[in-house]
């Protein structure tokens, strides 16, 4: 059984924390580590966590001396991870208990290198909101279009990941990697609804002028793209995400 690297970055969440952890803890796949990698200046927060993860074995702490993001947290975790696998987790989304041992069981029969699930999305008092069925395959001309992946659904070899790492991007930090490893790869999804993404109010996945900043962003200077593509192809993400969000 491959050992599994949990990553978790920590910024303001202490709310949602103990639920998030919880559902790692709790997982029936027991080869794994979990990697709690604090980015935040609240010492307060961070002695709450110290007391949380107290006499866990099986999780680690790490504290950044500065603010680093969420994508460059998880980079430096994937550093020092143990595991073959990596999944990420952000520590206010949980998983079924089963997420791991069912997405894992896929991808050795199937030979896959990375696979995301289906999920639901849910608000701050844990009531289902939306829904997001994962397509079987990702392709970068798929990506390019829309981008349903949730990030903390993904499970993928360290190898690969430590060559495709994720952007110093405020927003949308993962879907710079994602479309580096679907030029490569498709990005396998996986039908069945094994992770709760909490959508707040305050949350940077929700701030919607970040995130087509930062989408042209990744269009212009990563992918290098023209100045008219990069700003159709901003365009054509945000009406898809339009579509899926309001029809």
């Amino acid at each position: 059984m491959d050992k599994i690297s949990v990553i978790i970055p920590y910024h303001k969440k202490i709310s949602f924390i103990k639920k998030s952890l919880n559902s790692v803890l709790n997982q029936t796949y027991q080869n794994k580590e979990i990697i709690i990698i604090f980015d935040d200046d609240n010492q307060e927060e961070l002695k709450k966590i110290k007391s949380l993860i107290k006499r866990k074995q099986r999780i680690k702490l790490i504290v950044n001396s500065r603010n680093l993001g969420a994508g460059l947290s998880r980079n430096k975790a994937a550093k020092v991870a143990k595991g073959k696998y990596l999944a990420f987790l952000d520590a206010d989304d949980f998983w079924k208990n089963n997420k791991l041992s069912y997405q894992i069981s896929i991808m050795k029969k199937l030979n896959i290198k990375i696979s995301h699930t289906s999920y639901y999305i849910i608000n701050e008092n844990n009531k289902i909101i939306e829904k997001r069925k994962a397509k079987l395959s990702q392709t970068y001309n798929d990506l390019l279009n829309s981008c349903d992946i949730g990030l903390s659904s993904v499970i993928i070899e360290k190898k690969l990941f430590l060559k495709n790492k994720f952007s110093s991007n405020k927003t949308k930090e993962d879907y710079a990697a994602w479309l580096k490893i679907s030029k490569k790869i498709p990005i396998f999804g996986i039908k069945k609804y094994l992770l709760f993404w909490r959508k707040t109010k305050n949350s940077l996945s929700s701030n919607i002028y970040q995130k087509i900043i930062d989408a042209f962003d990744i269009y212009y200077n990563k992918e290098k793209f023209s100045l008219i593509k990069s700003l159709y192809s901003v365009i054509k993400l945000s009406f898809n995400f339009l579509v899926k969000k309001y029809l």
